[in-house]
């Protein structure tokens, strides 16, 4: 089989799997955030076994893919695989306008991105994952708000391989200087949690949580290259997002 058909029969079946409206709404829960199975079933209204049967079909489908949290091990997140994003059209619009899917399918208001002055990135440490993530913002020519970073743990400084990661990709974060969540935060922010551990500290289901792996578990410069990848791509999805939100 070409390389081409195993491309066709990948979005044949990723067409398929999204033909069902709970699966549709599922990813639209997941454009721009991740969550735990248990925060889709409460959102969502449905079964906990229905809710599994609609993530297996999602999963085989390569719509959706998880990983345990590196906070409460008990817990896995599901996002959206890169490839499926282009699904997530009407989550972003009700995100955009401060709509999100609850209650049986149906909108409640929230906050929107319209409505944020500015993007709070949060990891426990402040030092790798969120620095480099407002680096990568603020580096965007497309940003319509500027980015800062801090973290619920502050550590005394960014992570040297973070600090090295960065500057492979052009960006300056030797100088960065963590801060503490609570002493930044503000009423119009939009903030958006790179890390399990506090996410779950924050129980707050108004911060859009991104399940981006620590790099310092292994503390070699693979893992943090791998980290900046990942961000990478959800930053670049979200400044695309915003832009279009508070222009439109």
């Amino acid at each position: 089989m070409s390389i081409e058909q195993t491309g066709v029969l990948e979005r044949a079946a990723r067409f398929a799997a999204l033909g069902d409206p709970t699966r549709l709404a599922i990813v639209d829960l997941l454009a721009l955030r991740d969550l735990a199975p248990g925060e889709l079933q409460t959102r969502l209204r449905i079964p906990s076994n229905l809710l599994g049967h609609h993530l297996r079909v999602l999963e085989r489908a390569n719509v959706v893919a998880r990983s345990p949290s590196e906070g409460d091990h008990r817990r896995t997140y599901l996002r959206l695989l890169p490839g499926a994003r282009g699904f997530a059209v009407a989550g972003v619009a009700l995100e955009a306008t401060g709509l999100v899917r609850q209650r049986s399918l149906g909108l409640v208001r929230q906050r929107s991105l319209r409505e944020s002055k500015r993007i709070v990135f949060v990891c426990s440490g402040n030092a790798a994952r969120s620095p480099i993530a407002a680096a990568i913002w603020n580096a965007s020519d497309a940003v319509p708000v500027p980015a800062v970073s801090a973290g619920t743990h502050p550590a005394p400084g960014p992570a040297p391989f973070a600090v090295a990661a960065a500057a492979r990709h052009g960006l300056d974060i030797h100088a960065h200087e963590p801060v503490q969540l609570s002493n930044l935060r503000r009423p119009q922010d939009t903030v958006v949690v790179l890390c399990d551990r506090a996410y779950e500290e924050l129980a707050d289901p108004s911060v859009l949580h991104w399940s981006t792996a620590n790099p310092a578990t292994t503390g070699d410069e693979a893992a943090y290259e791998r980290a900046f990848s990942a961000i990478d791509e959800r930053v670049a999805a979200l400044v695309s997002i915003v832009d279009r939100s508070i222009t439109e």
